[in-house]
């Protein structure tokens, strides 16, 4: 069965651009434009790895990763920042909000894909 990626940012470009990278190697997408609808689409349907932005309206990436590591069917699974963020602080709040890893914008679709299948298979 496929794996499904929850795509959480702002920018439909980017998420069209992660949504047609991981469909093409199988994944199954669900696609989120803001910190708030990513909560909800993750407590609707069970994902296998969560992609967000940092900055976005209503709630914003490291929100969205505390939240979603305070429900207990999201303690384990994979979370990666995508983002235009790449100051070591950044990196340190996304680590000790439960980040998994992080990926900077513009991201290379390969990159993207071997990273995805690093943590998620």
């Amino acid at each position: 069965m496929a794996k499904t990626v929850l795509t959480v940012d702002d920018s439909a470009s980017i998420r069209q651009m992660v949504a047609f990278t991981l469909k093409s190697s199988g994944y199954t997408v669900i696609e989120a434009e803001d910190g708030q609808a990513g909560l909800d689409k993750a407590k609707a349907s069970k994902v296998d790895l969560v992609l967000t932005d940092q900055n976005m309206p209503k709630m914003d990436g490291l929100m969205l990763i505390k939240t979603l590591r305070s429900l207990p069917q999201y303690k384990a699974t994979p979370i990666l920042m995508l983002t235009t963020e790449s100051g070591d602080a950044m990196k340190a709040q996304g680590k000790s909000a439960g980040a998994t890893g992080w990926l900077v914008k513009p991201f290379d679709p390969q990159k993207l894909l071997e990273v995805v299948k690093k943590v998620i298979g």
